[in-house]
């Protein structure tokens, strides 16, 4: 199940079929589907299961790095007592089961320029937004914050555009995860949305985590041991 909240509170608990007839979030989702694509645009990892590793070697020929090789030796050992009659791999298909429950938010109160440092402060590439009573109320997307260099012509237009509260460039109202949803669920609204991730609330409209693009991506590339969709 999937809920959307925003600054008047929840506004829908459904489906994802219902989440995609949502008038409100099908609008936003057209506007950022007509943004360029910028370098910028790139999430990061979620807090929780670690960042960017600095100099990092690519291809498929690099050594794998000491999680990495933890988790191929887990690989063939479960599979050697798989073949001996061992357990069957735990199946991963929940969203509490890879979410980040380290959360980093943002005050709906905050400027473009506080929330900038708070994402870049937790180099981190989203988070939610929260009002007073510390509900949520958008997502702030660290792509927003940065405009294209040519649409602000000098540099009092760039103060201004820095002094701006978040309200006026987060993304609302936004989508939410429960801990019980299926992980294929989260992945179809994230590539319908085109967002980088989705905040993780309790019944009760409480922010429990997050869960990102890339803790999925790790835990199909990082995690052999684990059927992700078992």
């Amino acid at each position: 199940m999937l809920t959307v909240y925003g600054l008047n509170g929840r506004i829908f608990s459904g489906s994802l079929e219902g989440l995609r007839e949502l008038g409100p979030v099908q609008a936003v989702a057209r506007l950022r589907a007509v943004e360029p694509v910028r370098r910028d645009a790139i999430e990061e990892p979620s807090v929780l299961l670690g960042g960017p590793v600095p100099g990092e070697p690519g291809g498929l020929l690099a050594t794998p790095e000491p999680r990495q090789q933890a988790a191929l030796a887990a690989y063939s050992q479960t599979q050697a007592q798989r073949g001996a009659g061992g357990a069957a791999r735990q199946a991963l298909n929940l969203t509490e089961q890879l979410m980040s429950r380290q959360l980093i938010t943002v005050p709906v109160s905050s400027t473009v320029a506080q929330g900038l440092d708070i994402l870049a402060r937790a180099r981190i590439g989203q988070a939610p937004v929260l009002n007073r009573q510390q509900r949520l109320v958008g997502l702030l997307l660290r792509a927003d914050l940065l405009p294209i260099p040519s649409a602000l012509q000098d540099g009092a237009a760039w103060a201004r555009w820095f002094e701006r509260p978040v309200g006026d460039v987060m993304w609302t109202p936004v989508p939410a995860a429960r801990p019980d949803t299926p992980l294929r669920e989260v992945a179809q609204a994230l590539l319908d949305l085109r967002l980088p991730g989705l905040p993780v609330m309790n019944d009760a409209g409480e922010l429990l985590g997050f869960i990102s693009r890339s803790d999925i991506l790790r835990a199909v590339t990082r995690e052999p041991p684990l059927d992700l969709w078992g």
